[in-house]
Order: structure tokens, then sequence, then C-alpha cells
């Protein structure tokens, strides 16, 4: 799963407001954004094999120290604790709210992974309920959680003014991720590792970015009427 990550984030964000929704859209993809130098290292492997699934090209072969249910809750509690020791306001909600999208990735990827995400080590019990064979299915899947989770948003926040980037915004962003969502699903194969590396990478920080700046025109609508 790619986009439908970002579905955690908004959704998150309606349940705890003053948690930097650009921080959240870090949270949801923070294993990610290890894996993939954890496989430049050489600490964890992935193949690139064309046609391995109806929607992937990748073959995660070797990814327990991120993608493992123990390791992925161990890295949800470690967000969680280094969000509320550097966070001020309401931070026990917002380090919860951070831990929880952290952890949401496994959550997301348990439905569209073949199995190939352990409990613990790499051996042993494998999970992954494989709509990643289903490209169709799985390009709907996080469309259509995209969609709920940006109705959450903008139902629980409002414009801080009456610009166009605060009501258009995000609807346009989140079309924008859904369009990229075809070509990620139904494109060609990469040449190489560093044609995945480079634009993951970029798009995992380059989307935090976009989200805390449109996240800075609205405001939870709780907070307005204080």
């Amino acid at each position: 799963m790619f986009v439908g990550h970002y579905a955690a984030a908004l959704a998150l964000k309606r349940v705890e407001g003053m948690a930097p929704l650009g921080l959240l859209f870090l949270s949801v993809q923070f294993v990610n954004i290890l894996f993939f130098p954890f496989v430049l290292m050489g600490i964890e492997r992935m193949n690139i094999s064309p046609g391995f699934t109806d929607s992937t090209h990748f073959e995660l072969a070797f990814m327990p120290y991120t993608h493992s249910l123990v390791a992925s809750l161990l890295w949800a509690g470690l967000a969680t604790g280094i969000v509320y020791l550097v966070f001020r306001p309401r931070r026990l909600l917002v380090a919860l709210a951070v831990g929880a999208a952290v952890f949401s990735h496994w959550v997301l990827d348990l439905l569209v992974h073949t199995p190939d995400l352990p409990l613990l080590r790499d051996s042993g019990i494998k999970l992954g309920l494989g709509l990643w064979n289903y490209a169709t299915i799985t390009f709907v899947l996080e469309a259509i959680l995209l969609i709920v989770a940006l109705c959450l948003y903008m139902s629980s926040t409002t414009a801080v003014r009456d610009a166009r980037a605060a009501r258009f915004g995000m609807p346009i962003f989140v079309g924008v991720l859904v369009a990229l969502n075809v070509y990620n699903i139904f494109g060609p194969p990469p040449a190489d590792f560093m044609a995945v590396f480079v634009p993951a990478m970029a798009s995992y920080f380059g989307f935090a970015g976009v989200a805390f700046w449109l996240d800075r025109s609205r405001k939870p609508v709780a907070s307005t009427a204080t």
C-alpha cells in the first residue's frame, strides 16, 4: 500500500486535532522511510521481480527490522516516547496519535501484502492477505480509504481564512495522490533499486511538506469555538 497509508494520517487528525498533519504523514510512512535506507545498506532486502504480483514488481525478501509486527510496535512506541518528550500542547494525546500512525502502516500493509510480514524474525509465520494480487481491487481500496479519510478531515476542520487553499487544497491534493497511484499500481517495473529509492524518499518528505502547508490554512472545529 502506498497512498492509502495517508488515509490513517487524515483520520487521526480528526481524532487529535493538535497533531501536525505533516508529522502524521511522516509517521504513517516511518517504517518505509527506514526500510529503503536499510535495503541500501544491506540490512534488509527487496528484489525487483517484474509481475511479482498484479500490483507490484517488488519481492520483499527480508524486512524483520521494519515490517515485522514486533518491530512495528517497537517503532510506534519509540515514536510515541520521542513526541511526548518534545511536544508541549496536549503532548500525551499527540504522542499517542503519532504512535498510532506509525503502527497503522503494519495494519494496512496486512491487507495488501503477500505473506511477507513476519511476526518477529524472518522465520516462522508470515502474514499478508494478498490484495496486491488484484490490482484493480488494490487501487479502489486505497482510493476509498483516502476519500473517506478526506471527508473526516474536512468535516472536523474549518478554514482559518476564506482562501482557496483552505477550501480546495486538500481535496485537490488527495486527488493528485489517487492519480499518482494509477502509475504506482499499473505502471511498468522500475529499472533498478535506485529508481524506486529516490522517488519513494522524495515523495514521503514532499507529501508531508504539502500536508503541513495545507493544514496550516485549517483548524480543528472544536478549537474555533473557544
